[in-house]
């Protein structure tokens, strides 16, 4: 049996960060994974990039928290994004910024963020204990003492950190076992989401076009006639709808739906208004007046979207284009203007970038992380019941709740 100050449960983003900072306050820290590796997930964010927080001011972190916002004041003031900034770069990790204010490793290898990050704890002295699975929470009489392993090792502490993640890319060690943690210590733990996903559609033309990537176009989320959010930038048809940035974002105001009236809106060409786009079709129908319709469209599309564009718009692609009438000219336009695709629903947890929901924030101090239930338990990351949009938002929480819960153990 082994003795420890503090012992944090789950080595990714807010578990690192917590035994990071519990071990700068001179703790005897344990970190423990279950897992052959730390930071799993953070190797896979960002499409290997990791984009470890945003530059922008603090209230628009708040903004773009969409669960519970309030909740993280304390722990975004304690240790803000730029705090974060400072802290990879004091552990030799050069960042960059970039559109959106993201902020990258200037590297653009997350392995660059996850190694600065162990190097940091193990310089601390921070213990690992890795494919070390917890099988339970010591508790006595409202009081943490410490965790069990499934191997039935015992190891003593006045101060457990839970940050075992959600239920997303559950390959990562993001299993879900620590909410069963926090309900068996009495928690609760609302409905659990996968939050900011591709979309699957109903409409089977999207397997024709996978693969293309459109930059700067405009994709408006609707539900029920009711415009959810609109933005203009990235995404990318797939063998089951769309995806990319934009969509991602969409999906996380469509999960309160149901999706049964959920359309995506896509305009493909948002720098040019109805009228201008209208005598750009004019000037290529003119430069291939001899040519057949669907010859036609290869400096306006790429060649996979221009069948799915052809039949959305009626007309027939085999008339001469010297012979396209205004009307079809017009309805073409309006296609390429609303490009639209019915939501079926999101994709599930094995590919869900956050999991929404998760230990109820009433039942948390938010100027500690410490459990109101049990004196000595904290929660970080994650497993908490508060999620954000993309763009750094997620990891900023990780690592702040993960810094706030390892400043109070």
């Amino acid at each position: 049996m082994s003795k420890y100050d503090v012992i944090v449960i789950g080595g990714g983003a807010a578990g690192m960060m917590a035994a990071s900072r519990a071990s700068k306050r001179n703790k005897k820290v344990l970190l423990v994974d279950q897992k052959d590796k730390l930071g799993s997930k953070i190797l896979i964010t960002g499409k290997g990039r990791c984009n470890i927080t945003n530059g922008c001011d603090i209230e628009d972190i708040i903004k773009n928290t969409v669960r519970n916002s309030a909740f993280l004041y304390s722990s975004i003031y304690t240790f803000s994004n730029m705090d974060i900034i400072k802290y990879f770069n004091d552990n030799g990790l050069e960042t960059k910024e970039e559109r959106g204010k993201r902020i990258f490793p200037a590297s653009d290898k997350a392995s660059h963020v996850r190694n600065a990050m162990l190097n940091d704890i193990r310089k601390s002295g921070v213990d690992i204990r890795y494919n070390t699975r917890v099988s339970a929470l010591l508790i006595e009489n409202g009081v943490i003492s410490g965790i069990k392993t499934d191997e039935g090792d015992i190891f003593e502490s006045a101060s457990v950190i839970v940050a075992c993640g959600g239920k997303s890319y559950p390959m990562t060690g993001s299993d879900g076992s620590g909410f069963l943690l926090a309900k068996n210590a009495g928690h609760h733990v609302t409905a659990l989401q996968a939050g900011l996903t591709g979309l699957n559609c109903k409409e089977h033309w999207t397997q024709d076009a996978m693969g293309i990537t459109l930059k700067n176009v405009t994709l408006t989320a609707v539900y029920d006639n009711r415009k959810l959010y609109s933005d203009i930038g990235e995404m990318i048809f797939t063998h089951f709808g769309v995806s990319g940035p934009l969509v991602l974002t969409a999906s996380r105001y469509f999960l309160d739906t149901g999706f049964d009236k959920a359309s995506v809106i896509i305009d493909l060409k948002p720098g040019l208004s109805d009228e201008k786009l209208y005598d750009r079709i004019g000037r290529d129908l003119l430069e291939n007046s001899k040519k057949k319709f669907e010859n036609s469209l290869h400096k306006l599309l790429p060649s996979n979207l221009i069948d799915p564009v052809i039949s959305l718009s009626g007309i027939d692609r085999e008339k001469q284009c010297s012979q396209i009438t205004k009307e079809e000219r017009n309805r073409l336009v309006y296609t390429l203007k609303n490009l639209t695709l019915k939501v079926q629903s999101g994709r599930g947890f094995d590919e869900a970038i956050v999991t929404v929901g998760g230990v109820d924030t009433k039942e948390i101090n938010p100027s500690t992380m410490e459990s109101k239930l049990v004196k000595g338990l904290f929660f970080a990351g994650e497993i908490i019941d508060i999620d954000a949009l993309t763009g750094g938002f997620n990891l900023t929480i990780a690592f702040s709740t993960g810094y706030l819960a390892g400043d109070n153990a």
